[in-house]
């Protein structure tokens, strides 16, 4: 039999998750997602990608400031449903909220838990050059990411991939994991196992003041940070006084002093080795391949970035 699911998720990551559920036939009787704020260029209101999904499936929107209040939390408790499913929501869940679905509030978390528990999950196990991720489903509890796990799925973090790449292995991972997982907790073969003690990591919010590569790093570590930060908010160095942000790279061939271009084709010294930049943005612009980039710009071998 289906169940009556309440759906909560804001971002593009989540709206796969919404999209299986529905085509399931679960009876998804609420969507919460966060209210629409100015964006863009322009701040012209924008309603999230979970909004405009729900609203293509003709699902019922809610998007509450808060979910402390009590006529919040009543409206939450008024449609009955069977389960919560939560796709990096933003809002804090209450108690009374985790408690209010008969099985429980089931969460899709980019990381292989208790690795990364907490904001950025995956720019973080990007930037840490780690060598697997995946998705874990997880009945939530009053913790930042501490509930009871139900199903995991891993996935390898290949040399050269960015954070938005694995955004985009995950999303459709989750989507289809959580859907497993609600198959089990109909048929009451759903197993939840508590969450081991060691190997506890937290992914802390990327902040802009970490966003600046410094070239000092060994050339592992410089790619890392490159590829985690991508496509946002974006690794970036300055040349000539402009700020470029680099999307893509990979080992370079070389060495010399940090922030020494090697050769003609954006290759930049590290601390030990070299990285090869492969795409590259300019502020305001679109973004484009190195080679791109280097004919309207020059960047010739022994010059410097800084």
């Amino acid at each position: 039999m289906p169940l009556r699911l309440v759906f909560m998720g804001t971002p593009d990551f989540a709206v796969p998750t919404l999209i299986e559920l529905a085509a399931r036939g679960h009876d998804i009787s609420a969507v919460y997602t966060r209210a629409p704020k100015p964006a863009g260029r322009g701040m012209d209101v924008q309603v999230t990608p979970v909004e405009r999904e729900a609203r293509r499936l003709k699902l019922p929107v809610f998007t509450p400031k808060t979910l402390r209040d009590t006529e919040a939390q009543l409206t939450f408790q008024s449609h009955q449903a069977d389960a919560a499913v939560v796709v990096a929501y933003g809002l804090i869940l209450p108690k009374p909220v985790l408690d209010a679905p008969k099985l429980g509030c089931f969460n899709v978390h980019a990381s292989l838990l208790p690795r990364w528990r907490g904001a950025a999950p995956i720019n973080r196990a990007v930037m840490a050059g780690d060598a697997e991720s995946g998705v874990t489903i997880m009945r939530m509890d009053e913790g930042l990411d501490t509930g009871a796990m139900a199903m995991i799925e891993r996935t390898p973090i290949q040399a050269d991939m960015t954070a938005g790449d694995l955004h985009d292995v995950l999303a459709p991972l989750g989507a289809d994991l959580m859907a497993r997982a609600l198959a089990a907790a109909e048929r009451v073969t759903l197993t939840l196992t508590p969450q081991p003690l060691d190997g506890i990591t937290y992914a802390e919010k990327i902040s802009k003041s970490e966003t600046r590569i410094d070239w000092g790093k060994p050339w592992r570590q410089v790619h890392d940070h490159i590829r985690g930060l991508s496509p946002f908010p974006g690794a970036w160095f300055e040349l000539d006084g402009v700020r470029i942000k680099v999307l893509r790279s990979t080992r370079g061939e070389g060495s010399g002093a940090p922030g020494t271009a090697l050769d003609d084709s954006l290759t930049i010294a590290c601390g030990d080795g070299a990285v090869r930049l492969m795409q590259v943005q300019r502020a305001g612009k679109q973004p484009m391949s190195a080679e791109d980039f280097l004919r309207g710009t020059k960047v010739e071998a022994g010059s410097h970035v800084a």
